[in-house]
């Protein structure tokens, strides 16, 4: 699977590869008790709320990372 902005969080974490990335830009993402909101959002949509900590510079790189797998 190609991963990109607009990939849903529910499919980043059923991949093992794509859970270590997530976690290495984002410290305990997949363990935050409010995932189960954020499962079928893309990584985009989940950009727009500040208190993902995902700002534009670490979704890019985030992105990047990810579609290296």
């Amino acid at each position: 699977m190609t991963y990109n902005e607009h990939t849903r969080v529910r499919d980043l974490i059923n991949d093992p590869r794509a859970v270590a990335v997530l976690e290495r830009h984002l410290p305990g993402a997949t363990s935050h008790p409010q995932l189960h909101e954020a499962l079928d959002m893309t990584l985009r949509e989940v950009s727009f709320y500040p208190e993902s900590g995902l700002t534009p510079a670490k979704l890019q790189a985030l992105v990047q990372d990810l579609a290296q797998l």
